[in-house]
């Protein structure tokens, strides 16, 4: 069993309603230890669109992180996702960030998530489930990722709390 770390973001339809529905698809096939709580975030990259609802949950899985790739890919088609703009809106987009403290670099899988350290939308939840997991590239911590990174704090703030296990 490795822990993994996904991030779940929504910004179309019932936001909250599609990340609580893929946070019990993704119970189908591993054991989700904790969820952070719901943050309302401005879109970064491409701003005209609605905020996002995103959040992090830590889960013990024994899929390869191909197979996890695979299954949050199939989630995100089941929800009816369809890629027309990147960074555009979405149904649901689930991330893996991390693999235990694997590193994979394949074309269409780079774990850690390459982007992790400029994304408050992704540190401030992760930081709330684990504040002291160690990037395994950069080698600092979430808190000191988080702590570096400047951003508009007012572009982020809870929306709810997620009832983890």
């Amino acid at each position: 069993m490795v822990k993994a770390y996904i991030a779940l973001g929504s910004n179309i339809g019932d936001r909250e309603g599609n990340l609580r529905s893929a946070f019990e698809n993704l119970e189908a096939k591993m054991t989700v230890l904790k969820g952070s709580s719901i943050y309302e975030t401005k879109p970064m990259y491409l701003e005209n669109q609605e905020w996002f609802l995103n959040c992090a949950v830590e889960v013990e899985t024994e899929l390869t992180p191909r197979q996890l790739l695979e299954f949050l890919k199939s989630i995100e088609k089941e929800f009816g996702r369809k890629v027309v703009e990147r960074n555009g809106p979405r149904i649901i987009d689930l991330d893996i960030l991390f693999y235990g403290n694997q590193i994979v670099t394949e074309d269409d899988l780079k774990i850690p998530h390459p982007r992790i350290q400029e994304r408050a939308f992704v540190l401030v939840p992760l930081a709330e489930i684990a504040p002291q997991l160690v990037h395994p590239i950069i080698q600092k911590t979430i808190t000191e990722l988080l702590a570096e990174l400047n951003y508009d704090k007012s572009e982020i703030k809870k929306a709810s709390v997620f009832e983890s296990p």
